[in-house]
């Protein structure tokens, strides 16, 4: 079933029928047609069905969010994201994943964020320059819970998120906004995808939609300072943590029966005017019910920065072509986008250090979990002086191409020969897609040291059939870390 046969055949009730009539005074406020469009679109989503190849990928993004969360429950922000829900969350019966503690349901959310982008394993979306997963899928699990919503429901809410915030994001500039606002796309995009899936979770109708979106607005916050962090602590609360908790009580103060402006996005002082003068208001609604975001997000291979991604890729098709050992290795150039490149460069964290990446590939003919994290090894002598041959070079032909982040990996021997990849399509992306086996083979392995083999797989199990799941709580004990 196709939501766009939805929209061409519905019309809205009259607003007054819809809410008490001492909300009348919110009714005055403008509504513009894109706005008619999305909030219908949102308000009928949680009775949508998903074609089956969406349905797939929403099942195989919550899989591998699962995964990052459970698997960056032990790094550096997770430890410190479990350590404020120890001191400090609030009372309720959400499950804060790989823990034994429950909060309620914004705080729950917010530390499943943090979790969820504790390092560089989860999703991410291209055209928008966001990290869906992480904010959309805590969000839409926490209000879930507290509400007892079905699996299928919950596929239906964590569709929607990815759908409203990559393009709230892309009505905005994309990738041009991230790089030349000073704002952060990733926070931006996710509390509205927050928003959206926490609202159709809790089962809003258009009309309260529109007020989600009035408070989400009022919430949207995130500027790109988070990359001076060298913890990856404050970037994780910026990606996952703040979005997730910011667009729950969206959610929850409108399910409690708040009202708000009827369109945020146009009329005076509005979204559009504060943060994106120039945004295309016409993407928000381009497509909807025909191209759905989540099938446009990228699930990594590797878990590592968006950037580093490509060369990875090309140095292990360069090895599978013509083998060779690091010993023989003179030189090692990359070539990236000017702008991508940046956010790699000689960074101090390793799963976002190209240089350190690009080494460990070459002497360990893989890029594991453990690696991309082992910020001891970054001074490991073996690894520095192939390290020192790895030569990254901002190339901006390549700027043509973005937002597909081409790399281009030559590695020259000592034999004379100089070989060569050019990567368009990341493993992983949806011109190059991962199969269900290799995103379980992924997640089996992020999983696997935390949870345990029974367990993980297990819970590999039921997020996979989620849509026969009567209540997503029946999942929750296998979110939980074994005592």
């Amino acid at each position: 079933m196709n939501r766009r046969n939805f929209l061409g055949g519905a019309s809205l009730a009259p607003l007054s029928l819809l809410m008490p009539a001492n909300f009348a005074r919110a009714q005055n406020n403008i509504l513009s047609s894109e706005m008619l469009v999305l909030s219908s679109y949102m308000g009928a989503a949680e009775n949508q069905a998903l074609p089956p190849e969406v349905l797939e990928q929403a099942k195989l993004h919550v899989l591998d969010t699962f995964a990052a969360i459970i698997s960056g429950s032990e790094l550096l922000p997770g430890q410190a994201a479990l350590r404020y829900i120890k001191l400090h969350g609030s009372r309720g019966s959400q499950t804060v994943m790989a823990s034994p503690f429950t909060s309620g349901a914004a705080d729950a959310a917010m530390v499943n964020g943090v979790m969820g982008h504790a390092d560089e394993t989860d999703d991410s979306h291209g055209r928008s320059r966001s990290h869906p997963g992480c904010a959309v899928i805590p969000a839409s699990f926490a209000v879930g819970e507290e509400l007892n919503i079905s699996g299928t429901h919950f596929l239906r809410a964590v569709t929607l998120g990815y759908d409203i915030g990559t393009r709230l994001l892309m009505a905005m500039g994309g990738p041009k906004f991230s790089y030349e606002s000073h704002k952060s796309s990733h926070s931006i995009a996710g509390v509205f995808g927050a928003a959206a899936a926490a609202g159709c979770a809790a089962g809003l109708n258009a009309q309260q939609m529109r007020w989600l979106l009035d408070y989400t607005a009022q919430q949207s916050s995130g500027i790109a300072s988070w990359g001076r962090d060298t913890d990856h602590i404050e970037k994780a609360f910026v990606f996952g943590g703040m979005p997730a908790k910011n667009g729950v009580i969206s959610a929850l103060l409108v399910h409690s029966g708040w009202n708000g402006v009827n369109d945020v996005f146009s009329g005076p002082d509005n979204y559009f005017l504060a943060t994106a003068p120039s945004a295309d208001r016409a993407q928000l609604t381009e497509k909807l019910g025909e191209r759905f975001e989540i099938t446009q997000t990228d699930i990594k291979k590797w878990s590592v920065g968006s950037p580093i991604q490509g060369p990875l890729d090309a140095i292990e098709s360069i090895r599978r072509k013509h083998p060779f050992d690091s010993s023989q290795v003179v030189a090692v150039r990359i070539r990236l986008e000017p702008a991508v490149a940046k956010v790699v460069d000689n960074r101090d964290m390793p799963d976002i250090c190209l240089q350190y990446m690009a080494a460990v590939m070459l002497l360990d003919k893989t890029a594991s979990f453990k690696a991309a994290h082992d910020i001891a090894r970054m001074q490991n002598p073996e690894v520095l002086a192939v390290r020192s041959k790895v030569q990254l070079i901002p190339d901006s032909a390549l700027s043509q191409f973005l937002p597909v982040r081409v790399a281009i990996v030559e590695i020259e021997l000592k034999d004379g020969s100089i070989l060569t990849e050019r990567v368009d399509a990341v493993r992983g992306t949806p011109r190059n897609p991962m199969g269900r086996d290799e995103v379980i083979a992924k997640c089996q392995d992020l999983m696997g040291p935390v949870l345990g083999k029974r367990q993980s797989n297990a819970l590999i199990e039921a997020s996979l059939t989620l849509e026969s799941v009567k209540s997503i709580k029946t999942i929750s004990p296998l979110l939980k870390k074994p005592v």
